[in-house]
């Protein structure tokens, strides 16, 4: 017998017997019911909240299968999460881990001929509940979650609802799904090492099942064979003339194919060279927290990752990859794969190497306190196992973290706070159950305890500490303080830090009608799950700029503050180097339509922050720092290489008009380094400091900043012009002003990307804007915002 594929067509009943479709695997409930029209489009409107009772219910999925020999294996990833498995009527698997990768021998239950195989998945929330009523003390669940209970499972954390998330806890298959052969030789694992002491060795285990004899490992033009001995042998490759992986920005990533043979089992894997270090030594300032490349000290530069839908039906290989493209797009180096959502697929490290994508990541704990009896470790040790095997050869990973804001949550709720003893050492022994598997599967990795952590067995306050570690700052959006408060802080790495905005008006209009445009409506509320985040994103727009004209023009300024909050944030930490080694956003996607902290809409748009972080991201800039009674311009060097940057400085006026302030210029290295300062007396009360810099390299840049909050200034109407154009599947935008125009941002009415956007505009300059729509036969029609017209009614 060879493979049998198991995916495709089967068949989906609930318990009560009342729903009956069919359902394709891999896919999740939700959706196949939705497929089925059995159910409406959760994310439109408020559907939501009459949809929770299918992850209250059990579920059975079936069909039928051919075997010629019932001597097989069911092999089963991604199985989401407590369910059972039958054939013929024989249970052969209890799962309860939809990170693990499960293996099951169907033994006496199959047969020769027509067999029927039935997983049915039970209730998340009934089994989370029976867990936590056995287990001997409370143990919280996060407040982020309208359904309870998910803490007792490893199932992920933003299923059961978060603060950007929609709460629907759906099960299903995302995976493989197989069987194999149970006699057949088989490569269980690869252990792959790498050596840059003295040239660069590659060492490989191989763990191997029915097969004991000779093994062959190919990499790089040389071949070595090993005799497998008791299911294992090892072998060590030295690379001729390596060439080097390096991240995006720094050089190419070269990736070796690695072959292993074992009688007819073949596995192979894709090989980026590196040396990948953790850097967490003291400094007269604390701890500080970098990542090495190949010697290089590397500032990361990116944004956090959650999954690419919350219904994992919908997710596919095709979607993910043009977000990470996207990351790279905007000169971003890492995603940081955060610890409520999953591990994610091999096909999206494979993706992250290839485009030189850095990836921090958690193990799959966030926000929640979490039990630590016998069971439960055991179950976490076991899905640590599976995952590190699985993804550790990938060059894009930079480090391993235990977990996202657990020392945290033990401030969060009363038991935790008055009986902080209790749960410490229940969370230690969590925390250290994680780190002694990961060593266990790969001594080499780069781990580090929490996030945010001021460093190991360090149990502070990492929100507010600046001094060491990586560090999440949210005093911004969740305190309500100006933009400038960024300023204040000096992360050694910020592993998160955001503001929200709404999504497109494309976006808008997939979940809600005219009818419901409005901040305010019971819709639009549905699809905002901070609490109070459509009041704060107001507040502070009242703060910053003079109030929207319209609902439209609403949700394109949210657009521009978010990105100016951000784009505060990043030029002054990145100006900051080396004292800050990285500056991560949360967060980069979306899950579905909704208000929130991420630089791309649901289903890939460009928000105005996305566009921004291009250019405040790119590896040499020149950022502006208010410093006493100056403004500095420091250069900014992120190549290996030194680069000279010169820059010029000018006041500029409402009207256009600009007066010369001064030159400057610096070899600048690995540390950011002043070219100018302007005295802050040098503008006058309606102009603004705008300057322009060229580098060594062949760089260009430049920008406008306000001291002052936007709503101070006297805009004058831009009038803008456009003509389009279409070059093949390309909409060429020739954008014209006739004022000083900010943030010039144009939106179409079908889905796509724009080249570039929120741009300024002097008066009399034009600026070319390129839209390729997703639909190549789309006629899009364009509509031009800038920041007078949004604000001004007249």
């Amino acid at each position: 017998m060879t493979t049998q594929d198991l995916a495709g067509g089967w068949m989906l009943r609930s318990a009560d017997g009342t729903l009956t479709t069919p359902m394709t695997l891999p896919g999740d409930i939700v959706t196949a019911l939705q497929d089925a029209a059995l159910i409406p489009d959760p994310y439109a409107g408020q559907n939501e909240y009459d949809l929770r009772w299918i992850c209250a219910a059990d579920w059975t999925l079936t069909r039928d299968f051919d075997l010629a020999d019932p001597a097989v294996d069911l092999v089963i990833s991604e199985l989401d999460t407590v369910a059972t498995v039958r054939v013929n009527d024989v249970v052969v698997l209890e799962a309860a881990n939809a990170f693990c990768t499960y293996r099951a021998g169907l033994g006496e239950a199959a047969r020769a001929g027509r067999n029927t195989i039935a997983i049915t998945f039970h209730s998340p929330v009934a089994a989370g509940k029976a867990l936590s009523d056995a287990h001997p003390f409370p143990v919280p669940w996060s407040k982020n979650c309208p359904i309870p209970y998910g803490n007792f499972l490893r199932k992920p954390a933003c299923d059961f609802g978060w603060d950007w998330n929609i709460a629907l806890a759906t099960s299903g298959v995302y995976g493989t799904l197989r069987l194999e052969p149970s006699q057949a030789a088989r490569i269980d694992r690869l252990a792959i090492a790498q050596d840059h002491g003295d040239g660069v060795t590659v060492t490989v285990g191989v763990h191997t099942k029915h097969h004991e004899g000779p093994v062959t490992v190919s990499l790089a033009g040389q071949m070595v064979t090993a005799d497998s001995r008791n299911g294992f042998c090892q072998v060590t490759i030295a690379v001729p003339e390596p060439v080097l992986w390096w991240p995006a920005g720094l050089g190419a990533q070269h990736l070796y194919d690695l072959t292993v043979t074992a009688g007819a089992a073949t596995a192979t894997r894709h090989l980026g060279l590196r040396r990948m270090e953790l850097v967490a030594e003291p400094d007269a300032a604390g701890l500080g927290f970098k990542v090495r490349v190949n010697g290089h000290d590397t500032f990361c530069k990116g944004a956090n990752w959650i999954p690419a839908d919350a219904l994992p039906g919908r997710i596919t290989d095709a979607k993910t990859r043009a977000l990470l493209q996207s990351a790279v797009d905007a000169n971003m180096n890492m995603v940081r794969v955060w610890g409520g959502g999953r591990y994610e697929p091999d096909s999206f490290y494979d993706t992250c190497d290839e485009l030189g994508l850095l990836v921090w990541q958690d193990f799959m704990f966030a926000c929640n306190l979490y039990p630590s009896n016998p069971a439960y470790l055991a179950n976490v040790r076991a899905e640590v196992h599976d995952n590190v095997a699985r993804m550790h050869h990938h060059a894009c990973i930079a480090l391993w973290c235990g977990d996202n804001e657990l020392v945290g949550a033990l401030t969060w709720y009363d038991v935790s706070r008055n009986d902080r003893d209790r749960y410490l050492v229940n969370y230690d022994r969590l925390n250290r159950c994680i780190a002694d598997a990961l060593r266990e599967t790969d001594p080499h990795a780069n781990w580090w305890p929490s996030s945010p952590s001021t460093g190991p067995l360090s149990f502070g306050d990492a929100w507010h500490d600046d001094s060491s570690g990586d560090m999440h700052f949210w005093s911004v959006w969740h305190e309500g303080r100006d933009f400038d408060h960024y300023r204040d802080v000096a992360p050694r790495f910020c592993s998160e830090f955001g503001f929200q905005s709404y999504p497109s008006m494309d976006v808008i209009r997939q979940f809600a009608d005219p009818k419901d445009f409005n901040i305010a409506a019971p819709v639009m509320e549905a699809h905002q799950k901070n609490d109070g985040g459509n009041a704060r994103i107001a507040e502070t727009m009242f703060r910053t700029f003079r109030f929207p004209v319209d609902f439209e023009n609403f949700v394109y300024v949210s657009q521009v503050q978010q990105a100016l909050a951000i784009k505060t944030a990043v030029t002054q930490w990145r100006g900051l180097k080396p004292h800050c080694m990285g500056t991560l956003i949360w967060q980069l996607n979306d899950t579905w339509p909704v208000c929130s902290w991420a630089s791309l809409d649901y289903g890939g748009g460009w928000k105005v922050l996305h566009h921004l972080s291009r250019d405040f991201y790119a590896p040499v800039t020149v950022v502006v720092m208010p410093d006493g009674d100056g403004l500095v311009l420091r250069a900014v060097n992120d190549r290996r290489d030194a680069v000279t940057v010169s820059v010029t400085a000018c006041a500029c006026a409402m009207d256009g008009s600009t007066r010369d302030l001064g030159q400057g210029g610096a070899e600048v290295t690995d540390s950011a380094t002043d070219v100018l300062r302007v005295p802050k007396v040098a503008l006058e009360r309606q102009e603004m400091l705008s300057f322009g810099w060229t580098a060594s390299d062949g760089s260009t840049g430049g920008d406008v900043f306000a001291p002052k909050p936007y709503k101070a200034y006297d805009l004058l109407p831009a009038h803008l012009t456009c003509d389009t154009i279409r070059e093949g599947e390309v909409h060429v935008l020739s954008v014209t002003a006739q004022a000083m125009a900010f943030y010039v941002t144009a939106e179409a009415s079908v889905p796509g990307r724009f080249d570039r956007n929120a741009i300024h505009l002097a008066p009399g300059q034009s600026a070319t804007l390129r839209f390729t729509p997703a639909d190549p036969a789309a006629s899009p029609t364009f509509t031009l915002r800038d920041l007078h017209s949004a604000t001004y009614t007249t």
